[in-house]
This record gives C-alpha cells, sequence and structure tokens, in this order.
C-alpha cells in the first residue's frame, strides 16, 4: 500500500490508510528523508514520525520505509523490533540535499537495508558507487560503508525483500527459483574472487557491459539487442509526450 510521507498524511488519511487493509498489507512510505518530516510529525502529532506509524500498527514485516536519514536511536530501535525494511536511496538523498542516514550504523545493529533509488534512474551500479561514496564524504572517513556491506545490501538484502514477496526464492541460481539473470562483458585486470567481487562491481562494472538478460527464464535482451520492445517507437512516443506532461505540471505547480 504506497503512501508518500508523514509530512503529507493528515491524522484522518493516515488513519483510513491503516484501517483500509489487513494485516498481511505492508507499506510504503517515505520516512525522515528530511528534518522537516520529523519537525511535522513532533508539531503537528507530539511524536516522531516511525512512532506514529508504529502507534498506528503500520510497521509490519511487508512495510518498507524509504531513507530513514534523520530517524533516532529510538525510531531505530522499533524498526528493528518490527522487522521492517529500510530502503537507501543515496543518488536521490544527494540530489536533494537531504545528508546520509546511519548506514553503518543501521548495518551493525543488524537492519534489513536495501538498495532503491527513488525514481532517479534504474543504473543500480551507478547506485553502488553513490552509497560507497557518500557515506565517507559525509562524515570525512573512508572506512565507512565498505564494499562488502554494500554489497550485502545491494545484492543479498535486495534479494531477501523480493523473496519475501514473490512466490519463488529471487537472486540465487538453483532449481525452483526465478530464471532472472544477467550475462555481463567484463575482463577484469586483475584476479576476480568471491573476496574481492564487490570491488570488482563498484569499481568496474558499468551499465553498458551487460550484453544479456532474462527474466523468468525469458530472455528481454540478447547481445543488447532488445527483443521485447521497439526502442525507437519508445523514444518517439516520448518525445511527443513530454511537451503535455510538462505543460500540465506547469499548471498543477502554479495553481493554474
Amino acid at each position: 500500500f504506497g503512501l508518500h510521507a508523514s509530512l503529507t498524511l493528515s491524522a484522518e488519511t493516515l488513519r483510513k490508510c491503516a484501517d483500509a487493509v489487513g494485516s498481511d498489507t505492508g507499506f510504503h512510505i517515505h520516512v525522515a528523508e528530511h528534518e522537516a518530516d520529523e519537525d511535522d510529525s513532533l508539531r503537528q502529532h507530539g511524536k516522531r514520525v516511525v512512532q506514529r506509524l508504529h502507534d498506528l500498527d503500520m510497521l509490519r514485516a511487508k512495510t518498507m520505509v524509504a531513507h530513514c536519514v534523520h530517524i533516532d536511536e529510538a525510531e531505530r530501535a522499533i524498526l528493528r523490533q518490527k522487522q521492517t525494511w529500510v530502503t537507501h536511496q543515496p543518488r536521490s538523498n544527494m540530489n536533494n540535499a537531504v545528508g546520509a542516514m546511519a548506514f553503518d550504523t543501521m548495518m551493525s545493529e543488524g537492519m534489513p537495508i536495501c538498495l532503491g533509488n527513488d525514481g532517479f534512474s534504474n543504473a543500480m551500479w551507478q547506485e553502488w558507487k553513490a552509497a560507497y561514496l557518500l557515506h565517507k564524504v559525509a562524515h570525512r572517513d573512508p572506512r565507512l560503508a565498505n564494499g562488502a556491506d554494500i554489497a550485502q545490501m545491494a545484492i543479498y538484502n535486495n534479494a531477501a525483500l523480493a523473496t519475501h514477496f514473490f512466490d519463488a526464492p529471487v537472486g540465487v541460481l538453483k532449481p525452483g527459483a526465478r530464471a532472472d539473470i544477467i550475462f555481463a562483458d567484463y575482463q577484469p585486470y586483475t584476479p576476480l574472487t568471491a573476496g574481492n567481487l564487490p570491488w570488482h562491481i563498484l569499481f568496474g562494472f558499468e551499465p553498458s557491459l551487460v550484453t544479456t538478460t532474462i527474466v523468468e527464464g525469458r530472455v528481454l535482451m540478447r547481445d543488447r539487442q532488445l527483443l521485447t520492445l521497439d526502442e525507437a517507437q519508445i523514444a518517439r512516443d516520448a518525445l511527443a509526450l513530454a511537451p503535455s506532461v510538462w505543460e500540465r505540471y506547469g499548471r498543477y505547480a502554479t495553481g493554474q
């Protein structure tokens, strides 16, 4: 059940959302992306954002909370206790200049942090790189956001989250798992091992290396040729539609 953020949801709206779904349904919501989210919740409701959601029983094993840049220790404890998924969007956070989540602290506490993008773009290896660099510069500490932790978040935690929602394992190659596979034409200049794979991905992999993609056993791209989409036609349609989208957004933004 998708929501935006605490500061855009009144008490009545949030209550109706909480009451509208069964106990097996989770929520997706931005949490404390900026200090304004916490400030608004404290001013309007007398509690911090995570506590507000917790009081409405919206923090569940199927709930995903995005960002969590400005949550405090008590809020982290609630999220751990409720086994709520946290998603990290480093490029979006940099673009919006909202700060950096306490990544290393959350990972050391065993919080299930996953890697997302907040719609910034779908080049996920670039998101890896951003996560690896953001926390180092934000805290002026090169030891933060270790490559192994980035891989844990982006590979294993993301796969665990997807498996939690789908009816077959994701992110593994074994009988019965979803056959979601990519082939990358990567030629390493130093030995590639299980131990140094995260750093090869961080410093060597680029989206252009992907040659073939398979989703649930269906080949969608082979040798960099899309098999199920007309890319040129999609580009033409997008170019034709963009001006009307901009116009509608302009009217909305200016209240016309």
